[in-house]
């Protein structure tokens, strides 16, 4: 395992309140528009949750969850904040059983284990990146010749899903619009990369302002979220939530690993112990989320369990019984109709 400093520590702290906050925001602000008697739904167009106090904390925990996820960014390895991302529909399913009396099934509940456990090897096993400090050193490695190869197959492959594969696939294949957020996701989580080292800078006194480098960042960034949202949303709508979650998570924290991976180079010094242990932990936790996703509406019936495993069916047909022995196959004639045939038409003859 890899020795954790400081910044290890804050940024690894920072990633999980990160994901505690975002998770019980979702479930303040469904209480909140729980309370809505009588007056008019989001659903119908109606504003009255502006009037809830429920529905202003979950925002507020919501604005404290994405400040703390970007922050954790100028500490920690993007390969290990990105995954622990998937905490935040881990607690928000749990608080959602225990607040708002939703359903959790054994599916769910064996996701959330596989979750914990996810995260728990991928922190055991984070890489450590190369220490980048400055502005400066963040434009070197954006001029990394493999960084530039890697952003233009991006931009290239979105712009194809956009304008080519989208108004063909676009309504059938989930894949189309999903794999577009994923792509511009990853070099959204480089800008934000890099604008926290701007801020860290900020704090410490440097003139950062001027740089032009920490404003093409924000601009970049900006665009970036903006499509990321846009093509989201499309997927949402015209896809189940069950279906856009669990593959969006797995497109765009493969996504970001393979960026962060390039640009970074956060994987160059692990040893093979580590690089397994994290790849083992990614999967995990996409197991977890998929559980947890894919079958939240299947009640695990005992109807779904083996006939030998249903209570009081073992017994309806026991193997052994006196009718089942006296009818096997060797007390059987080979072919009963016609031999009932063929008899009958010998003693007709004989009459």
């Amino acid at each position: 395992p890899v020795a954790m400093g400081a910044g290890f520590g804050a940024g690894l702290g920072l990633a999980l309140s990160s994901s505690a906050f975002i998770g019980g925001s979702f479930v303040l602000k469904k209480k909140g528009l729980l309370r809505l008697c009588g007056r008019a739904r989001a659903g119908q167009g109606g504003h009255a949750y502006l009037r809830e106090w429920l529905w202003w904390a979950g925002l507020l925990c919501m604005g404290v969850g994405e400040a703390a996820n970007f922050a954790a960014y100028a500490f920690a390895p993007a390969t290990l904040v990105t995954p622990l991302g998937a905490l935040s529909v881990l607690v928000s399913a749990v608080l959602s059983s225990i607040f708002l009396n939703e359903q959790l099934n054994v599916h769910g509940k064996i996701g959330c284990l596989l979750s914990i456990l996810g995260s728990t090897v991928m922190v055991i096993h984070a890489p450590q990146e190369e220490e980048i400090s400055s502005l400066e050193s963040m434009a070197e490695k954006l001029k990394d010749p493999g960084f530039i190869v890697f952003a233009m197959c991006v931009l290239v492959s979105s712009l194809l899903l956009i304008f080519v594969a989208g108004p063909r696939y676009g309504q059938s294949n989930v894949l189309v619009y999903v794999l577009v957020c994923s792509a511009i996701g990853s070099l959204s989580v480089s800008c934000v990369k890099g604008l926290g080292i701007t801020l860290k800078e900020l704090f410490s006194g440097k003139p950062v302002l001027k740089e032009p480098l920490g404003w093409v960042l924000l601009v970049c960034l900006v665009i970036c979220i903006s499509i990321q949202i846009n093509y989201l949303n499309k997927a949402l709508d015209i896809f189940s939530t069950s279906v856009v979650t669990p593959i969006y998570y797995v497109l765009f924290t493969t996504a970001v690993m393979t960026c962060s991976a390039i640009l970074f180079k956060e994987w160059q010094h692990m040893v093979l112990d580590n690089i397994i242990g994290s790849i083992s932990g990614f999967l995990t936790i996409v197991s977890g989320i998929f559980l947890l996703h894919a079958f939240r509406d299947m009640p695990l019936t005992p109807n779904l369990l083996p006939l030998f495993l249903q209570p009081g069916r073992a017994d309806l047909h026991p193997p052994w019984s006196s009718a089942d022995r006296h009818q096997t196959c060797q007390h059987q004639p080979l072919l009963p109709s016609e031999d009932k045939g063929s008899q009958s038409t010998e003693e007709e003859e004989e009459k």
